[in-house]
C-alpha cells in the first residue's frame, strides 16, 4: 500500500498538540485540532450568557490554542498565513471527521488508560490504512495498541516530536511489534523530507532515547554538584558551550523544561527499572522539595535561577536562598578556551587535575558507560544514539562522538583503574583492535556496529560540504571563500570568512566563481553550512578605512561589491542563492540579485545597516525595490508611492524576518523562490533548482530602467521620519540616516515617474553610503556594535 499525508488531525491541544499542528500548517499541510469538552463555564463565557452547549464553549480548548499560538515566543507559527490551515473543534462533536485525514496524532495527557479509551474510540472513525501515532514520551506504544483492530496495530507508532516542534530537530519514531515495515519507512522518509526532521527509530523502552540518555546524564550532574561541594552556577559555567552544550547547560535546561516536568520523566524510567540504574532515577531531594515548593523554573518565575531586576542568581543548594551566580575557575578552564574545535576543548577539561576536570569526567565516565549500556536496547546502534543527542538536546557530539574525542582506550583504562564496568562491546571493539567508535571508509563516514565498521546510510538530499571537499577538493580558494563542484554542472560558492562577512577575498572569488561557471558549468549555487548564511559586510574592515580616512579605498570596496552583485544577476548561467540563519545586511544584497533564491525554513533576512549608522551599499535598495515591483501581478496598475515608502520602512526599520516565510512576505522572496524545511536539504535543493532553470533554457535579464518617485516621493518619504524626529522618537542622526536613504529609494530630485539607468541609482546609493561612513556619530555607532553587539543610539 502506498502512502500520502495530505491532511491531518492533531488529538490534544495543550502546548505540544497545538505546537505540533503548527508545524504542519507551516509546510502547508491542512491540520484540524481536536480537544476535550469543558466540564463547566468561565466567568467570561457566563457573562456572555453562552451555555455548555454552545459551540464557542465545546470548542474552547482548541480555539484558546490557536490564539496562544500567536502570541508563544519563540513563535510556533512561521507566518501568519498558516492559522489558515488549523482548524479546531472537539472529540465528541467531530471525532468523526478524522476519517477524512491520513495521520492521526494523539498528544493528549501521559496515562495510558486515557490514551487507549481514545484509541478505542479512534478506532470506530478511522478508515483503513489510516496511519495513527501518539505523542508521548516514555509510555509504551505496544502497551497502548493492544485492543485495538488489526488494521489499527499495523499502522500505529510512536512519534515523539521534541518541544517547540517548530525549532527542535529530532523525531524519535517508534514502531511496536505489529507496526507494517512499510508504515515505518514511509514515516522516515516523510519526516525527513517534510516535515523537515531528523529521524531517530527507537525502540520501545522507557523515555525512548533522548530522554533516557539525557535525564541520566542531568541527574549524574545534579549528584555530582550536591556530593562534591560545587555550586549551580559552577555546574553550568563549564556544561554548556565549553563542552559544545548548549548556552543553557544543566541546570538553565531544567528551569526550561520545568522541574516538575523533569520530575515525571525521570519517574517514568525509576519505575520501569531496578538495581543501580533505578537509584540514578531517584530524583535528589533538593529538587522534589523545590517542586513543593513550587519552585518549578521559567514557568514559575524561579527554579535553580531567578532573575532580580537587571541581575540573574543562583539557588544555593544548602539554605534555599538565593545568591549571586559564581563561575569555576580552573586552570584547565583557561586552557581549553584556547583549543581549538569542540573535541580539543573536551579532551583538554576531561583529564584535567582541577575541580573542572574532575567534574565533567565524572559526567562524562558514566553518561559514556550508559550510553555503551544501551546500545541495541533502546535503539539500534551508535549512530541512531548520537543524533538522538545532537538533535534533541543540542549537543554537539553525541556520546560515542565525545568518547571518540577523549580517546576510548584511554579513557576505558581509567574507567577500569576506578573500578567502572566497561560495557562488554566496548572492550570487545578495543580487543579486536578498532580503537574508534567513528572511521572512514573509502572516503564515507563508517560506524561500529559491534563487529565491524559500517557505512552510515545517508539521505540523498544531506550534502556534507565538509566531507565533500575532502573528497573532492575544490576548484579554487582563499581566506573567504571556496568555489566547489558539486556535480552534474553545478559549482557552488561557500564563504567561510569569520562569521561569513562580507570582505574583498569574497568579491574577489564571487568574481572568479562567475567567470568559472560562465564558461564551464550549468549553474552556480552560493550558499555554506556555516552558523549563519553571512552576517553582513565585513564591519571591522569598513570602520578601520573610515577612521584612517580612506575613503577612495572605501569607494573602490563598494564600487567593487556593487559590481559583483550586478555580475550575480546579469550572469548567463543562473545563480541560486540559499540562505539560511541570520542573512543580514550585505548577506541579503548576495541573495536579492540571484535568479532565485531557495532558503531554509528558518531564515532570517534583512537590510538592517541603519542599525550601524549606515545604509546598504552593495545594492540592496535597489534590489529590495525591484523585488517588491515583481511582486505586482500583471495587470495590475503600480502605485510607485506605495512600494517606494514599504521599501523605505524595510530598511529604515531593518525589519528582520523570522522566518523564510515571513521573508516571503517582506518581499525579500518572491512566490517563485523556494524554502527547504529540513536545513540539510539546502544545498540539495537549491542544486536542483539551478539545474531546473538551466535545463530550462535559462536567459538572464536584460538591463532596463527603473521608474522612481523622484523629489514629490522624497518629501512623501521623510513626513514620518520628520514626525518622528519632532516627537523624541529617533535622534538627529537618525534622521540624517533617514533623508539618506529616503534621498536613494527616491531616485534624488528628479520628477516623479521618471526612468532612471541602475548605475544612476548605484551611484546615489555609493555616495551616501560612504557620507555616512565618514560621518563620527556612524563611526561609533560601528565601534558600538562590533565591541558591544548590539545597537548604539546616538
Amino acid at each position: 500500500m502506498s502512502y500520502n499525508i495530505k491532511k491531518v488531525a492533531v488529538l490534544g491541544s495543550g502546548v505540544m498538540g497545538s505546537g505540533i499542528a503548527a508545524h504542519l500548517a507551516n509546510i502547508g499541510i491542512p491540520t484540524i485540532i481536536l480537544d476535550i469538552v469543558p466540564k463547566e463555564l468561565t466567568k467570561e463565557e457566563e457573562a456572555k450568557g453562552l451555555t455548555l452547549e454552545d459551540k464557542v464553549v465545546r470548542n474552547r480548548f482548541a480555539l484558546s490554542a490557536l490564539q496562544k499560538l500567536q502570541k508563544q515566543k519563540p513563535a510556533p507559527l512561521t507566518s501568519k498565513k498558516s492559522l489558515s490551515l488549523l482548524t479546531v473543534g472537539n472529540l465528541e462533536d467531530d471525532l468523526d471527521k478524522i476519517k477524512d485525514v491520513d495521520w492521526i496524532i494523539e498528544v493528549v495527557v501521559e496515562n495510558l488508560e486515557v490514551k487507549k479509551d481514545l484509541f478505542e474510540r479512534i478506532d470506530t472513525f478511522r478508515k483503513e490504512g489510516t496511519i495513527i501515532s501518539s505523542n508521548t514520551s516514555g509510555i509504551s506504544v505496544n502497551a497502548m495498541a493492544e485492543g485495538r483492530t488489526e488494521d489499527f496495530q499495523k499502522h500505529f507508532l510512536g512519534t515523539h516530536f521534541f518541544n517547540p516542534p517548530r525549532y527542535l530537530k529530532l523525531l524519535e519514531v517508534i514502531p511496536t511489534k505489529q507496526t507494517l515495515p512499510e508504515v515505518v519507512q514511509f514515516m522516515k522518509t516523510f519526516a525527513e523530507n517534510v516535515l523537515g526532521k531528523g529521524v531517530v527509530i527507537g525502540k520501545d523502552t522507557p523515555n525512548f532515547v533522548a530522554n533516557r540518555i539525557g535525564t541520566y546524564g542531568l541527574l549524574v550532574t545534579l549528584r555530582e554538584m550536591l556530593e562534591r561541594g560545587y555550586s549551580v552556577g559552577e555546574v553550568d559555567s563549564v556544561t554548556g558551550p565549553l563542552i559544545g552544550r548548549p548556552k543553557s547547560a544543566t541546570f538553565r535546561t531544567l528551569d526550561v523544561v520545568g522541574l516538575d516536568t523533569f520530575l515525571h520523566v525521570a519517574k517514568t524510567v525509576y519505575d520501569q527499572t531496578t538495581g543501580d540504574e533505578q537509584k540514578v532515577f531517584d530524583v535528589p531531594d533538593i529538587m522534589k522539595k523545590m517542586v513543593e515548593n513550587g519552585w518549578l523554573g521559567a514557568k514559575s518565575g524561579q527554579g535553580f535561577f531567578v532573575k532580580r531586576g537587571k541581575d540573574i542568581f543562583e539557588i544555593d543548594i544548602e539554605t534555599l536562598d538565593y545568591v549571586p551566580m559564581k563561575k569555576l575557575q580552573a586552570p584547565s578552564i583557561e586552557m581549553a578556551k584556547q583549543a581549538k574545535g569542540v573535541s580539543n576543548k573536551v579532551k583538554t577539561l576531561v583529564y584535567a587535575n582541577d575541580r573542572a576536570g574532575e567534574l565533567l569526567w565524572n559526567i562524562f565516565a558514566p553518561t559514556l558507560i550508559y550510553s555503551g549500556e544501551l546500545t541495541g536496547v533502546i535503539a539500534e546502534n551508535i549512530v541512531e544514539i548520537d543524533n538522538a543527542m545532537k538533535w534533541g538536546f543540542g549537543w554537539t557530539q553525541g556520546p560515542f562522538e565525545m568518547w571518540d574525542a577523549i580517546g576510548v582506550k584511554k579513557s576505558v583504562e581509567k574507567m577500569e583503574q576506578e573500578g567502572r564496568v566497561v560495557p562488554s562491546f566496548v572492550k570487545e571493539m578495543l580487543a579486536n583492535g578498532f580503537e574508534s567508535f567513528y572511521t572512514e571508509v573509502d572516503g564515507d563516514l563508517a560506524f561500529y556496529n559491534g563487529a565491524q565498521y559500517e557505512k552510515i546510510p545517508v539521505n540523498e538530499k544531506v550534502i556534507d560540504l565538509k566531507r565533500y571537499k575532502k573528497q573532492r577538493g575544490v576548484i579554487k580558494s582563499n581566506s573567504g571563500a571556496s568555489l566547489i563542484d558539486l556535480g552534474d554542472g553545478i559549482a557552488l560558492l561557500e564563504f567561510h570568512s569569520k562569521s561569513n562577512a562580507i570582505g574583498l577575498d569574497i568579491v574577489q572569488m564571487l568574481n572568479y566563481a562567475i567567470d568559472e561557471v560562465e564558461a564551464n558549468y550549468k549553474g552556480l549555487v552560493i550558499g555554506n553550512q556555516g552558523k549563519n548564511f553571512c552576517v553582513g559586510a565585513n564591519l571591522g574592515m569598513i570602520l578601520m578605512e573610515a577612521q584612517d580616512d580612506n575613503i577612495f579605498e572605501l569607494d573602490f570596496v563598494i564600487r567593487s561589491f556593487q559590481k559583483a552583485m550586478r555580475r550575480i544577476k546579469y550572469s548567463k548561467k543562473p545563480v541560486v542563492a540559499a540562505p539560511f540563519g541570520m542573512t543580514l545586511g550585505g548577506g541579503s544584497e548576495v541573495c536579492l540579485p540571484a535568479s532565485h533564491i531557495q532558503a531554509s525554513s528558518e531564515t532570517y533576512m534583512g537590510l538592517v545597516e541603519v542599525g550601524v549608522g549606515l545604509i546598504p551599499g552593495g545594492g540592496g535598495n535597489l534590489a529590495l525595490y525591484e523585488k517588491f515591483l515583481k511582486g505586482i501581478p500583471n495587470g495590475v496598475e503600480i502605485d510607485y508611492q506605495a512600494i517606494a515608502t514599504k521599501v523605505f520602512e524595510t530598511i529604515a526599520l531593518a525589519k528582520v524576518s523570522t522566518s523564510g516565510e515571513e521573508a516571503r512576505d517582506n518581499n525579500f522572496l518572491s512566490f517563485a523562490d523556494g524554502i527547504s524545511v529540513n536545513p540539510d536539504h539546502l544545498i540539495y535543493d537549491a542544486k536542483q533548482a539551478a539545474l531546473a532553470l538551466y535545463e530550462a533554457g535559462y536567459t538572464p535579464p536584460v538591463p532596463k530602467k527603473v521608474k522612481v518617485v523622484g523629489a514629490p516621493g522624497y518629501a512623501t518619504l521623510l513626513l514620518g521620519a520628520q514626525g518622528m524626529y519632532q516627537s523624541g522618537y529617533i535622534s538627529e542622526h537618525d534622521l540624517k540616516i533617514a533623508k539618506k536613504l529616503a534621498y536613494v529609494i527616491a531616485g534624488g530630485l528628479v520628477p516623479y515617474g521618471t526612468e532612471v539607468t541602475e548605475e544612476y541609482l548605484l551611484n546615489l546609493e555609493r555616495e551616501a553610503f560612504l557620507q555616512l561612513v565618514a560621518d563620527p556619530l556612524s563611526q561609533a555607532r560601528m565601534q558600538h556594535m562590533l565591541v558591544k553587539g548590539k545597537p548604539l543610539r546616538n
